[in-house]
């Protein structure tokens, strides 16, 4: 007994001692760590990124879709469950630090009879006999983990669970982005088929009018038709962008987590893409790279994929449990507690896949190769955030210089049309020229429309590209996260 325990205490002290590569996080490169590089960097604030950033947009309705989308949303309870899932095979893995313990407890009535039992004297006259047999057992393995396979096993749960985590903030921002996207894509479309409604109106008094100056004999039947060319080209718009703003509206209610039929009745109401006025804060690559949760999550599977290769490794060694049995066996109740019916068994038991070790160094090099890979996915991550960043940034800067544009082109529209429908009226100009600056003030306005819807879905774009809103998750979201930290 007292060499067991020298054994079980020198066995724990060299369990510290884990064979495979040790993990160490790959180190960022400098240039990608720095300011961003776009020419756009200057419409954009260099300081530290929003986490709930859709407040930003001063919009109520989209506060509220966006924080019943974090809690309803399908993608994000999926995420949340395959969370749950990790979290419980990190327990599991952490229960191999311990015993495996087994309690066990029978009753047989068995009877022996004197025929067909070889080296059985029974007395004379009796053919058989009866008995009772009551056991009860208590058995124990202890794996001494000598070259860290539990260790590592344990060490790469954890870097699953923690991957898990950033896959669930993942899916928060990818939802939220989403979540505005629709919103702002489903208010462009209202905006611009309320532009083209109006453009119908305006050309529908202009075709009247043309068709009156015809009959006064002030006109041709090509002005008429002309006018009637610029109605039906603004009535054959409307259906579209009406189209598109239901499609939009249904895609929103199952981002919430509704039936497309429950339609969100502030939602189709809205006739104005929200957008921010105030410079949007992008800090820096530094700072990207460690909110981003696709980078984490890469960083997070590359870790516990290194940890496989010491699990793999560990096979190439011998391995050691202690197991213990103790057990009553009696033929009768009362005499299953006296010292005549205890039992017990003690020892270490061997194992060693040795000499022929070719599965275990299989077996690495299939870890060797996921650790490889998971490398490549991390750069990969890193890679891609950065891109998307300067892509955003880029198409932001862009739109913003077009939105500007634009506008001042639908003001110089305005005022020759307005222009244009005076001297015509003081006859100075000629029919065909007021069709011509309506024609411009319709395309110039209809063109605004849809870069104001273009400018907001840029701004998201900029946001999910920048990866934060899984920060300040609603309280269930944020009690899940804890849970996932905190529980063994």
């Amino acid at each position: 007994m007292k060499r067991l325990v020298i054994t079980l205490l020198a066995g724990s002290l060299l369990a510290g001692c884990a064979v495979g590569p040790n993990y160490e996080r790959p180190e960022t490169p400098q240039a990608a760590a720095g300011a961003f590089v776009d020419p756009g960097i200057t419409k954009v604030s260099p300081g530290e990124v929003e986490g709930e950033w859709w407040h930003l947009f001063k919009d109520p309705v989209l506060d509220r879709l966006v924080v019943e989308a974090l809690t309803h949303n399908t993608d994000i309870r999926q995420a949340s469950a395959n969370l749950k899932r990790a979290r419980a095979i990190l327990s599991e893995a952490r229960g191999q630090r311990l015993p495996t313990t087994d309690v066990n407890a029978s009753y047989t009535r068995q009877r022996i009879g004197a025929a067909g039992q070889p080296g059985v004297q029974l007395p004379p006259g009796v053919d058989g006999f009866e008995f009772d047999s009551f056991q009860v057992g208590f058995d124990a393995s202890y794996e001494v983990d000598l070259f860290g396979r539990v260790s590592r096993s344990i060490e790469a749960a954890r870097g699953d669970t923690e991957a898990a985590q950033a896959a669930l903030d993942g899916a928060r921002v990818a939802i939220a982005a989403e979540t505005a996207r629709t919103y702002a894509s489903a208010c462009g479309f209202a905006a611009q088929a309320e532009v083209a409604r109006e453009t119908v109106r305006l050309q529908t008094r202009t075709l009247e009018l043309t068709q009156r100056l015809v009959e006064a004999g002030r006109g041709t039947a090509r002005d008429i038709d002309q006018a009637r060319v610029l109605t039906e080209n603004a009535r054959a718009q409307v259906p579209a962008f009406e189209a598109e703003r239901r499609a939009a509206l249904y895609a929103l209610a199952t981002l919430t987590g509704k039936p497309p039929a429950e339609l969100d009745t502030q939602a189709s109401q809205c006739v104005t893409p929200p957008g921010v006025s105030a410079l949007i804060p992008v800090g820096d690559g530094q700072a990207l790279l460690a909110r981003r949760p696709d980078v984490r999550e890469a960083e997070r599977r590359l870790a516990a994929d290194t940890a496989r290769v010491g699990v793999a490794t560990a096979s190439l060694y011998p391995s050691i449990r202690l197991l213990g049995s103790v057990s009553l066996g009696a033929q009768s109740l009362d005499d299953l507690g006296k010292g005549s019916s205890f039992n017990f068994s003690l020892g270490p038991l061997l194992s060693w896949s040795f000499p022929n070790v070719t599965a275990a160094r299989s077996q690495i090099r299939q870890a060797e190769a996921g650790a490889e890979g998971s490398l490549a996915a991390f750069d990969g991550a890193v890679l891609t955030a950065l891109r998307e960043v300067e892509q955003a940034l880029a198409r932001y800067s862009g739109e913003i210089v077009r939105n500007v544009a634009l506008r001042r082109a639908d003001t110089a529209a305005t005022n020759a049309a307005r222009i244009a429908i005076l001297r015509f009226d003081a006859g100075r100009d000629s029919l065909l020229q007021r069709i011509d600056a309506e024609r411009e003030r319709a395309a110039a306005r209809a063109s605004l429309a849809q870069s104001n819807a273009a400018l907001a879905e840029a701004q998201v774009a900029l946001f999910k590209a920048l990866g934060g809103g899984w920060e300040d998750a609603p309280a269930p979201v944020r009690r899940e996260a804890a849970a996932a930290v905190t529980t063994p």
